[in-house]
């Protein structure tokens, strides 16, 4: 028989009522009642113990429950909480013990849950995913003239009358060849770019272009990339940035800033000008008098030798295969992708960028043979940037 329409106590009195009187056998009303023969039995058992209040549901919540937080210590926690708001619950478990022992004190997690019931404290962050990992090679010298330029800024100094200069330094690593000493009144994008394009049309591009990771060169994005870096891989040149934290892997370069600072910058001229004319006359002199000992006590001049590569001002955009997308990077560093904005980095700005298929929902942005990062299409937001770790 199918339930009726009466609450589930009368329900269950039916049930019991029935079988005390023993006409029908348990298994039948079971089945017409359909509830087990353990759950029959239950609420005879409890019918003849408490009648019919015995036939009410009853919580479910356990008789004992040893690793409940007790309310006094609750109280403690919010407590100690008000006193010290910015105490997580490793620093507030010290201090409640220091005061009221070490038994029954609730766990460090325990206390950092009741926080986060609270609302007194943030939730773990969740991990963000983070975009394919790239082991570059290790850093080697280099092998013929023109291979490897290196490049840096030497610490400002002032002139004699109070003038700040910033001296950007350019050498051929394999030569030891000094190209430029400017001194520039700022390491701004847009300054060191004219020098360099000064450079480039007195001496043609390198092959690669090694530098340290601080501005204008570097960015702190993954890939460590600014619009200067990215105007040097447009005109087809490799760069090549050392490990943060390692000044010793351009130690070349930096014995170079020694013997200037020694024999020039010590000593300044008055104006900006003299001491751009001397700091020439100083590098003239480092070229072709002073012997070097890191080409065997020979003058960068003999080594020296005009670039075979010439000048290249206009690059053409980089030719992506058929079954690639291109994006248009705006001049805020995003693209439109699927109809959805995202941010791809302003190095890249008023270029195209190749969107290389990688598998079902998931492809990888290049710009020209360098990858930049990924893109997912159920994601929305910024790239996961490519991070680039030397071995």
């Amino acid at each position: 028989m199918p339930w009726k329409r009466s609450s589930k106590e009368e329900q269950r009195l039916e049930l019991v009522r029935q079988m005390f009187a023993g006409k029908v056998q348990v298994s039948a009303l079971c089945q017409d009642f359909r509830v087990s023969r353990q759950t029959a039995y239950k609420w005879k058992k409890r019918y003849s113990q408490f009648r019919f209040k015995g036939l009410s549901d009853r919580s479910r919540r356990p008789l004992k429950s040893p690793s409940r937080t007790a309310a006094l210590w609750r109280r403690r926690i919010k407590q100690a909480r008000a006193r010290a708001e910015t105490w997580g619950g490793r620093k507030l478990r010290v201090w409640l013990v220091e005061r009221f022992g070490e038994r029954e004190a609730p766990a460090e997690t325990t206390i950092n849950r009741w926080l986060l019931r609270w609302g007194l404290c943030r939730g773990p962050r969740r991990r963000r995913r983070r975009g394919p990992l790239f082991r570059l090679p290790a850093l080697r010298d280099a092998q013929y003239c023109h291979e490897i330029w290196t490049v840096d800024f030497k610490g400002w100094y002032r002139t004699a009358s109070g003038v700040r200069v910033e001296p950007l330094t350019v050498r051929d690593l394999f030569s030891r060849y000094g190209l430029r000493i400017a001194l520039l009144r700022s390491q701004t994008i847009a300054e060191t770019k004219r020098e360099f394009g000064r450079i480039f049309a007195k001496f043609g591009l390198p092959k690669r272009i090694r530098c340290d990771n601080g501005a204008p060169f570097g960015a702190r994005g993954p890939t460590g990339l600014t619009r200067l870096s990215m105007w040097w891989i447009k005109l087809g040149i490799e760069v090549e940035f050392i490990t943060p934290g390692r000044p010793g892997e351009n130690g070349s370069h930096e014995q170079f800033h020694r013997i200037y600072k020694n024999e020039v910058a010590a000593h300044p001229e008055r104006t900006r000008r003299a001491q751009q004319l001397r700091s020439d006359r100083w590098l003239r002199k480092y070229n072709y008098l002073r012997p070097h000992e890191g080409i065997e006590m020979k003058r960068p001049a003999e080594l020296f030798h005009p670039n075979r590569r010439g000048n290249l001002h206009v690059f053409k955009p980089w030719p992506y295969p058929s079954s690639w997308q291109r994006a248009w990077v705006r001049a805020n560093g995003e693209i439109s992708w699927h109809g959805v904005q995202r941010y791809v980095g302003e190095a890249f700005a008023r270029e195209h960028i190749g969107l290389k298929p990688i598998r079902r929902a998931v492809w990888w942005a290049y710009f020209g043979p360098m990858l930049i990062g990924e893109l997912r299409e159920e994601e929305t937001g910024s790239i996961k940037m490519a991070r680039y770790r030397r071995r």
